[in-house]
C-alpha cells in the first residue's frame, strides 16, 4: 500500500480492461459502506464515483487524476470543490450542481450524481458532484491509500499510481522505444 504523502491517481491499463464493470461495483459498496449481500436486500440505489466507457473498441474505467492545479477547482464557484493534502476533495454540502467542474474537468471524471428528496408534499431532485476520492474514507484510519477499485480488478488494470513514479516509469519507455527504433534503422 502507499502512504498519501505523494500525489497519486487511479491509472488504468485499457489493453487489460475486460470492461466487467467490478470497479464500479467496487466503489459504490465502499461509499455505501456495505456489501453486495447487503445493498441487494435493502435495495439501495449503489452510486460508483467511477465509470466504465467503451471508445472505439477499448473498454477502459475513468477516474479522477486528482490533478496537482485542478481546473474543477479553480473553476468551482462555491468552492465545493478544493484542493486538500494533494487530493482533489468535494463538499457536497456546498455543491449547487452548476455542472461548472464537469465542462472544464479534461477526463471527464465528475458526474453529477441526483438525488431524490421528499420535502413535504413533493419530490426534488438536487445534483451533486461527485468523483473518486481515492477511497478517502477508507484511508482515514490507517493513513494508507487503499482503493476498493483496485482491489476488485480481476486482470490489474487499475493501480494506484504517484505522479512521479509515473512520470518516470513513461520517460523510461519512451528512451526504450527511441532504443528500438534507432537499432531498426541502424540494421
Amino acid at each position: 500500500m502507499a502512504t498519501a504523502n505523494e500525489n497519486y491517481f487511479i491509472y488504468a491499463d485499457p489493453r487489460k480492461c475486460l470492461g466487467c464493470k467490478n470497479c464500479e461495483i467496487a466503489c459504490a459498496l465502499a461509499h455505501a459502506n456495505c456489501d453486495l449481500t447487503t445493498a441487494v436486500t435493502r435495495g439501495l440505489k449503489l452510486k460508483p464515483r467511477n465509470s466504465v466507457v467503451q471508445v472505439g473498441g477499448m473498454v477502459m474505467p475513468i477516474q479522477c487524476r486528482q490533478c496537482e492545479d485542478a481546473p474543477c477547482a479553480h473553476a468551482c464557484p462555491t468552492g465545493a470543490i478544493y484542493q486538500e493534502d494533494k487530493f482533489v476533495r468535494i463538499n457536497e454540502g456546498n455543491c449547487i450542481g452548476c455542472k461548472v467542474c464537469t465542462m472544464v474537468c479534461p477526463f471527464g471524471a465528475i458526474i453529477i450524481a441526483q438525488e431524490e428528496k421528499d420535502e413535504g408534499n413533493r419530490r426534488t431532485k438536487n445534483g451533486k458532484a461527485r468523483k473518486c476520492d481515492l477511497c478517502y474514507s477508507r484511508k482515514q484510519d490507517n493513513k494508507e491509500v487503499s482503493c476498493a477499485c483496485v482491489e476488485a480488478c480481476p486482470t490489474k488494470a487499475i493501480m494506484l499510481v504517484d505522479y512521479e513514479s509515473y512520470r518516470k516509469k513513461l520517460i523510461e519507455e519512451r528512451g526504450k522505444e527511441l532504443v528500438r527504433a534507432y537499432s531498426v534503422i541502424k540494421a
